[in-house]
């Protein structure tokens, strides 16, 4: 619904427009990037207090809207 991305924001004075949590300074790219980083969640809540599982999840869930369902051609192993 409306609300499905309520801890996202999009503010072009804030890091030029880029989708952040709201209240902090971290991009949604940047919690992608953690949690390929750390090992857990919980983890990374240690070092960022203020990315709650639900901030996390819609950070996921943004960025799989952000992908187009479609098949993407690899190119051939040798």
């Amino acid at each position: 619904g409306m609300n499905q991305f309520d801890r996202i924001i999009s503010d072009p004075a804030i890091l030029d427009g880029q989708p952040i949590i709201t209240g902090t300074r971290l991009t949604v790219r940047r919690v992608l990037a953690m949690l390929g980083q750390y090992p857990s969640r919980a983890a990374i809540r240690a070092d960022y207090p203020q990315l709650d599982d639900e901030a996390i999840e819609q950070a996921l869930a943004y960025a799989a809207a952000q992908l187009e369902d479609r098949v993407v051609p690899l190119r051939p192993g040798t």
